[in-house]
């Protein structure tokens, strides 16, 4: 039987690797991600089970990581140099009567390679296997950030193949897809979070973050490009050596190529220029190397660059014109963003009438004001942004508005850290659909057929302006004049409103969308004031002494609260007939009673304060960290750091099926 189970695991991982090698360097995928993912799920509970199988390079490391304390410094084997940059081809030229004096009569060949517009990494293999991966630094020490960089599925854990050396290290790129840029800036506006300016700050954000499962739920990505210390068979060339990284399933670049003369890395750089939009990925220049390693051993290096390699820069997409105007904007987070009107210029073949400012602290960095004439970029060839003040003509410096200009609504900076000022009205007209969607939502007053097309139509038409709308002016009527609303869907919808009424206080206080409140925090205040009312008038002091607030949570209540137009809801609210109490559940006897139990990931049928709540109707107590006195943790989907404690801890876990079962 062990013996059956460590086939099993094996031939798992076996599968896993394969199929990342088939994702990840010949971007041919034989199975969907769901099957990936059911692969994945049935290796890491094999592995939970019978964990004496578990092997250090098995592919369920890039999972299973948890909270790290810091990174310490370790020293590179051989010193990472950066590169020289050249922004015209007569620089390349000039690069390459250099290398001809100091070779003399030698053919030279040259290997090109996209730049990627990455973090640079160092990752190092020993005996095949992945020892560290340390971050650039000064080029002589770096971060270890191996942790991290396990979670980088296009970094095998083991080298593969034939001919593996005793110790290697590979230089490459991590990057951010602009596909999953895109994502993760939508889910932090979404979130209320301050945007990442491009991939690249993103990527390096990620790989100094001290918990593994969000870099893992980053899904950065790397390209291998250099040699570092090495000691196997000998390898002549840099082309030879990219065909090695294929031999051992290690992830370079496929755009390379093998130049006999400059001429063709000249046609290069001329084709990546034009074709860089259509990659899935940020390039802002081209690499190119001496291919023969004797030769660059030759030509050597200055402190800081090696003379056999050079990057050629792409030529920045810039015009300069006059900055006509600064306005703001309101985000759907109620963020506060400047951007700035512009005379019409042509930049890098588009007409630019506006760019980004991004905040009022670059406003301020800038010292740019209304009438001056800047210089502007086409930030990763698609957002416009002001680099610089080229001539100063503008007379008045910019103020920031005291002001909500889609509302007039009071602008606060939550911390003097932030660089985000932000709207704090709850009906302003720039947040109301994401704020309705909130509202309405599961986990909150779960709303039945209130979803995101119906909410659109119910702004654009004007029928709702705050959420008491949604009961004070909602009819058979009004709501016929939707577009697929026929007479059960608003009947259906007519009765999900009226039956969301009796939710409970701490549903309500969540829906309500205050900053930093969510379904915790919202169980916590009602259990703590019963009534609405009596959150109402509560002061900071009284706030901060609940230990799952602290004072810039309660700050951020008190703001709420005071505010004119937040009475106003309140009273329309209660107008309304909508609850203001908070409803504890009868408990009853059940498997749970007594127990203590700790949720961690994300669950699929259930949110987080759903899940405590039927813990507690069964006479259970929901917390949030493990200890020795915890009975159950209940795990979701990317688990944390909690579970790896209760591991270690030997407490038992259960995974949301059983967990559903145990209900029954």
């Amino acid at each position: 039987m062990p013996q059956d189970i460590k086939k099993k695991i094996e031939s798992l991982r076996g599968k896993i690797i394969h199929h990342d090698y088939l994702y990840y360097l010949l971007n041919q995928p034989e199975i969907s991600d769901k099957e990936y993912d059911d692969l994945m799920d049935e290796l890491i509970e094999l592995e939970d089970k019978y964990p004496q199988f578990k092997s250090d390079d098995s592919p369920t490391v890039r999972v299973s990581g948890g909270i790290l304390e810091g990174f310490k410094t370790v020293k590179h084997k051989q010193k990472m140099f950066s590169l020289d940059n050249t922004y015209s081809f007569e620089e390349l030229k000039d690069w390459e009567e250099r290398i001809k004096k100091s070779l003399g009569s030698e053919k030279i060949e040259y290997v090109a390679e996209l730049k990627i517009d990455g973090v640079s990494a160092n990752v190092t293999y020993e005996k095949g296997k992945l020892s560290v991966g340390a971050t650039r630094g000064d080029g002589e020490a770096g971060e270890d950030v191996t942790q991290n960089i396990k979670t980088i599925r296009a970094i095998p854990l083991s080298l593969f193949g034939e001919d593996i050396p005793d110790v290697i290290e590979i230089r490459g790129e991590v990057y951010m897809d602009k596909k999953e840029f895109a994502t993760l800036n939508q889910d932090r506006e979404r979130l209320g979070e301050m945007l990442f300016a491009n991939a690249r700050n993103a990527t390096s954000g990620s790989l100094k973050l001290l918990d593994t499962n969000i870099v893992f739920m980053r899904k950065l990505n790397f390209f291998a490009h250099s040699l570092g210390e090495y000691k196997g068979n000998k390898i002549s060339t840099q082309w030879g050596f990219l065909a090695k990284l294929k031999d051992w399933r290690v992830r370079a670049n496929m755009h390379s190529k093998l130049c006999s003369n400059l001429g063709e890395v000249l046609d290069y750089c001329n084709t990546w220029q034009e074709k860089r939009e259509g990659l899935t990925y940020d390039i802002d220049g081209v690499v190119i190397k001496v291919n023969n390693l004797a030769q660059q051993e030759k030509l050597g290096s200055t402190h800081k660059s090696p003379r056999w390699a050079v990057a050629y820069k792409f030529p920045a997409r810039q015009a300069t014109t006059k900055l006509i105007k600064i306005n703001v904007q309101v985000g759907r987070t109620g963020v506060i963003t400047p951007t700035a009107l512009l005379e019409p210029v042509e930049c890098g073949g588009v007409e630019i009438k506006h760019a980004t400012l991004h905040n009022f602290d670059e406003i301020k960095r800038l010292g740019v004001r209304e009438g001056d004439r800047v210089l502007i970029e086409r930030a990763g060839d698609v957002i416009p942004k002001v680099v610089k003040v080229v001539e100063s003509k503008g007379k008045e410096p910019f103020l920031i508005p005291k002001t909500c200009p889609a509302c007039s609504g009071k602008i606060v900076k939550e911390k003097e850290e932030d660089v985000a000022y932000r709207c704090v009205n709850p009906l302003c007209p720039a947040q109301l659909g994401r704020n309705l969607l909130h509202f309405a939502s599961r986990g909150a007053m779960d709303i039945e057929g209130l979803g995101e097309k119906a909410i659109q139509q119910l702004v654009q038409l004007k029928l709702v302006k705050n959420y008491a709308d949604i009961y004070n002016k909602l009819n058979s009527d009004n709501l016929s004049a939707l577009q697929l609303f026929k007479d059960k869907k608003i009947k259906n919808l007519l009765s999900g409103i009226q039956k969301s009424k009796n939710q409970p206080l701490s549903r309500l206080i969540y829906a309500l969308g205050i900053r930093h409140v969510g379904e915790k925090v919202a169980y916590v205040l009602a259990g703590e004031f019963g009534t609405l009312d009596n959150l109402l008038v509560a002061k900071k002091e009284d706030l901060d002494t609940i230990y799952e607030v602290g004072p810039v949570l309660a700050e951020a209540i008190v703001d709420y609260f005071s505010s004119p137009a937040t009475k106003r809801l309140v009273e329309e609210l209660r107008s309304a007939g909508v609850n203001f109490k908070e409803i504890a559940p009868e408990a009853r006897p059940g498997v749970f009673t007594a127990k203590t139990i700790v949720f961690t990931g994300e669950l699929k049928d259930y949110s987080r304060a759903q899940a405590e709540g039927l813990v507690r109707a069964q006479g259970g107590i929901p917390t949030s960290s493990v200890s020795k006195n915890t009975d159950f943790v209940v795990a979701g989907d990317n688990p944390g750091s909690k579970y790896n404690k209760a591991k270690k801890l030997k407490i038992r876990i259960i995974y949301e099926k059983e967990f559903k079962e145990m209900l029954k």
